[in-house]
């Protein structure tokens, strides 16, 4: 039954509209009203009073009802009805007892006898579900295509779906070209097809995977991302499409490069001492010796032990200066096999020579211990940051005590590990003065130190807490004051074995008849292999420097079968012939000779083919077989 509100304005309207102005939608269980163009209600259905609670009261306009901010938005739908269809759609926001709803109505023109409109028929219903959906999804939407971080998702398969507008950036890629040409998203970063078939296991077992990829872009550059993909499922749990978060950490890892890189020189400065002890005791047994061969030269017994000595020394030289370039060098993260144990046995031999006499180095190693698949470089710092901070924690002497072993991660359940996997526990722990549980809590902080003045960065357990995580392993520390420290790393061992055991080494090496160019701008080095490879059968031309290898590389005249290259010479570098090699004898077979082979070097010369380096200082018989193996690989 409808309620008449405003009897002399119902009056105006066409006869047929009088009794009953709500026509069909009379006792509709749909909302509706009939209002005349000020905005005053002339009509309601049962269904519209119970919603409004307006009961039989008389006198409402639609100003009491709706939105304050929406009465405006109403009343402009008076001009739509004038015009043909005159009809039309508004929504708005009304007032009931249970609070302000989203109503839309669809509007039909009332008109008198002469046509023109007097008012409005109203049919509306109740839309606030599906508004306040609409706005959370819209919401969303914009949230998920404006996010700072690349946005991907993909049917079960991988198949991209949908990418947002920072992966596009980032990648280049559209969407269309990821629909068109079948680009396999998920897969940029993975460094091998390893990688990704163990990213797929994980995922297409339900869980989460996370890591870091490293992903060449069209512009040349190189950007890290973190990566998480996780399963999207239905409300039944099937897998229904997987979500790929990538966020750009590029500048946090060169920051965490810089870091290390700073604190492997302030480490190096803490070596000081000790290298230059040792270099010294080493110049000293060859002066020493090579005085004694001098005056000794009747006496063949004396001289062979005296050169045996000079070449042992060389040998430990040589040694130490390679340990050193491996610990300093700027160089790229390289993962391959590593013996723990080997690495510390080196490291402990030269902390001893640099650490005050006072402080007693004690090791206990598990033998036979399994490879590490790790960065000897980064693995070095732990050792080294970990003793450091060991004979600090003691500045009146003490024993620092290292041992390695096995560990399965079963056992490091309550650190996260992975239970499959077997780790590796490098332990080490002094007599100092140890650490309060306050302390405990932020050693791993960057630039949080406790010493005093400008003894320390507070770098060094931030430097090996990072690269802890980037292996993939957990640490623990123990400690209490006056009790010492005890700090535990876990890394995970090599899943296979990676490395076979080396041949024997033989002192000599088999000789040949080709011509070779010897380029070093070190006159003793350039006769040396000169003088050891004619000894062999080779026809030997030498260059003291770049620009003269150039002039004789340019010469068609000189015929050579292989290059003996240095990289480091003033004027023309070995790049700089290796370029010119490339251009006039491409086919030319060239070793390189360095003691100093920049990440940057390397990576040019590998571009250009180049696969034979031996690293200064070297042994004849070395180079003389890779000197072989080349012309072989050639000949094969």
């Amino acid at each position: 039954m409808s309620t008449v509100l405003c009897e002399p304005v119902v009056a105006l309207l066409p006869p047929a509209s009088r009794a009953t102005p709500l026509g069909a939608w009379e006792n509709s269980a749909d909302s509706a009203y009939c209002r005349d163009l000020h905005g005053r209600i002339l009509a309601t259905n049962t269904s519209f009073a119970r919603k409004f609670g307006l009961g039989s009261k008389a006198g409402h306009t639609i100003s009491d009802l709706v939105h304050a901010e929406d009465i405006a938005k109403l009343l402009d739908a008076n001009t739509e009805l004038t015009r043909p269809p005159h009809r039309t759609v508004t929504t708005q926001r009304w007032l009931t007892p249970q609070g302000v709803r989203w109503f839309e109505w669809e509007e039909t023109a009332l008109r008198n006898d002469a046509g023109t409109v007097v008012g409005a028929r109203a049919v509306g219903r109740d839309i606030t579900r599906q508004h306040l959906a609409e706005e959370q999804f819209y919401r969303l939407s914009r949230a998920v295509e404006q996010s700072p971080v690349s946005i991907v998702i993909t049917d079960p398969q991988g198949r991209p779906q949908y990418v947002n507008s920072k992966f596009i950036a980032v990648s280049g890629h559209t969407l269309e070209d990821l629909l068109d040409r079948t680009i396999e998203v998920l897969r940029d970063g993975h460094e091998d097809e390893t990688s990704y078939k163990n990213f797929w296991t994980t995922v297409r077992a339900g869980g989460e995977w996370r890591g870091e990829l490293s992903t060449p872009r069209r512009d040349g550059t190189t950007v890290w991302e973190a990566v998480k993909v996780t399963c999207l499922r239905n409300p039944e749990g099937e897998i229904t499409n997987l979500l790929c978060l990538r966020e750009d950490v590029t500048e946090r890892k060169r920051l965490e490069h810089e870091l290390r890189q700073a604190h492997k020189m302030e480490s190096l400065g803490t070596l000081a001492g000790g290298i230059a002890h040792d270099f010294n005791n080493l110049l000293a047994i060859i002066n020493g010796y090579a005085e004694f061969c001098e005056q000794s030269l009747g006496e063949p017994e004396v001289l062979k032990k005296s050169l045996r000595e000079i070449h042992r020394a060389s040998q430990r030289a040589g040694a130490l200066v390679r340990q050193i370039l491996t610990f300093s060098r700027k160089a790229e993260v390289r993962f391959s096999p590593v013996d723990l144990n080997q690495l510390a046995q080196e490291l402990v031999a030269l902390l001893a020579e640099t650490f005050p006499r006072t402080v007693v180095f004690q090791q206990v190693l598990q033998e036979n211990l399994p490879a590490l698949l790790a960065d000897q470089s980064q693995l070095q710092q732990i050792v080294l940051n970990l003793c450091v901070n060991a004979r600090d924690a003691m500045p009146s002497g003490g024993t620092i005590s290292l041992q390695t072993s096995t560990v399965p991660g079963a056992t490091l359940r309550h650190l996260g590990a992975d239970v499959t996997r077997t780790y590796a526990c490098l332990a080490v722990d002094d007599t100092g003065t140890g650490m309060s549980a306050e302390v405990r809590l932020h050693i791993f902080e960057p630039f949080f130190t406790t010493k005093q003045g400008h003894q320390g960065t507070g770098l060094g357990l931030a430097v090996v807490y990072g690269i802890v995580v980037a292996h993939h392993g957990y640490i623990e520390v123990d400690s209490a004051p006056g009790a010492g420290s005890a700090f535990r790393v876990y890394l995970p061992l090599a899943k296979a074995a990676v490395a076979a055991p080396l041949p024997a080494r033989s002192t000599d090496f088999p000789g040949g008849t080709e011509s070779l160019l010897i380029v070093d701008d070190e006159a003793p080095l350039r006769d040396l292999l000169a003088s050891a490879l004619s000894s062999k059968g080779y026809r030997t031309t030498t260059a003291a420097s770049g620009l003269e290898a150039i002039d004789l590389i340019s010469d068609p005249a000189r015929l050579f079968d292989a290059v003996l290259l240095d990289l480091n010479m003033p004027g023309a570098t070995g790049v700089d012939v290796m370029r010119v090699i490339r251009i006039c004898r491409p086919a030319l077979r060239v070793v390189v000779l360095s003691g100093h082979l920049t990440a940057e070097a390397r990576l040019e010369l590998e571009k250009s083919g180049q696969r034979c380096f031996i690293q200064k200082p070297y042994r004849l018989d070395d180079v003389g077989r890779q000197l072989r193996h080349v012309f072989e690989l050639k000949a094969a």
